[in-house]
């Protein structure tokens, strides 16, 4: 991937550690803050908020973040400031195509923990998005995880994590995040194989997808290898092989982000297609 070729976005932060907005981490158990930023909508991206909170006969697990100063290597910034600028020129073209003005968000480099809108978090929850600051935060540390752990490598296999984030922020400025929770007062399943945990996470891949293609058209820096190094990365955190791995069993009434097959299938939806109304998962099958 020719990284470079990409816009360079003003709109990453460097954590600085020390908790941000008068609330230091400590430790005991896990505030309503770290609820609120687990239970949001399933819009952590590579864990299952319930298996977090579930440790020692059910209780909240022990919470106690460190916040330090991100230490963030030149190169490494680079990378995620022309991967988000590629977000914020395609969804700006894409926005103005439907006569609305698209919001930047911010991204947020941490390390060990933050503070945010949504409440207190730590490296473990992975890269998520947050609506109340409309920011996305990422511990860069989760980009070696994803090579060691995931055995995902490769630039577009990253660049398709901060994609995935921005993706939730475009529904929330679309409205589907206001659209989820009146479906959920209505009565409709949060958790599940057809919750709307799973068809959030699972349009916000193809929101991906579709950056991936109308990027490609742009820049024309995708080489060999890149999109299957994303199709790898979105195989290895699908519900069942992460449950299969963790517990040898799969158990589809706790699925939050959907199977491998399904974040594959919508990926690549967006990627062939390049357009946000392939992006319908809520309704029809998965």
């Amino acid at each position: 991937m020719d990284w470079q070729k990409g816009e360079e976005s003003q709109n990453v932060e460097v954590d600085q550690g020390g908790g941000g907005g008068g609330r230091g981490f400590g430790g005991g158990r896990m505030g309503i803050g770290g609820l609120i930023i687990l239970a949001l909508l399933g819009w952590i991206f590579f864990k299952n908020p319930l298996a977090l909170l579930q440790q020692g006969g059910g209780q909240p697990a022990t919470y106690a973040p460190r916040s330090q100063p991100a230490q963030v290597d030149p190169q490494q910034m680079e990378f995620v400031r022309r991967v988000l600028g590629s977000t914020e020129k395609t969804w700006g073209d894409i926005f103005a195509g439907m006569g609305r003005t698209y919001v930047d968000p911010k991204l947020d480099l941490f390390s060990g923990g933050v503070n945010t809108a949504c409440g207190a978090a730590s490296t473990a929850v992975g890269p998520f998005y947050c609506p109340g600051d409309q920011k996305v935060y990422l511990d860069l540390d989760f980009f070696r995880e994803l090579e060691t752990r995931f055995h995902s490598s490769g630039d577009f296999a990253r660049a398709y994590v901060i994609a995935h984030e921005v993706g939730h922020h475009v529904q929330n400025q679309l409205g589907v995040f206001a659209k989820s929770s009146e479906m959920q007062r209505r009565g409709a399943a949060m958790q599940g194989a057809t919750g709307l945990s799973v068809r959030q996470e699972l349009q916000a891949d193809c929101f991906a997808g579709v950056w991936a293609n109308r990027t490609q058209q742009r820049l024309q820096w995708l080489q060999p290898g890149d999109v299957e190094s994303a199709l790898n990365a979105a195989t290895q955190i699908g519900d069942d092989t992460l449950q299969r791995e963790a517990r040898g069993t799969v158990v589809p009434d706790s699925f939050t982000h959907g199977t491998s097959a399904q974040r594959v299938k919508w990926f690549k939806t967006g990627l062939q297609s390049g357009d946000i109304q392939s992006c319908d998962t809520f309704s029809g099958p998965l």
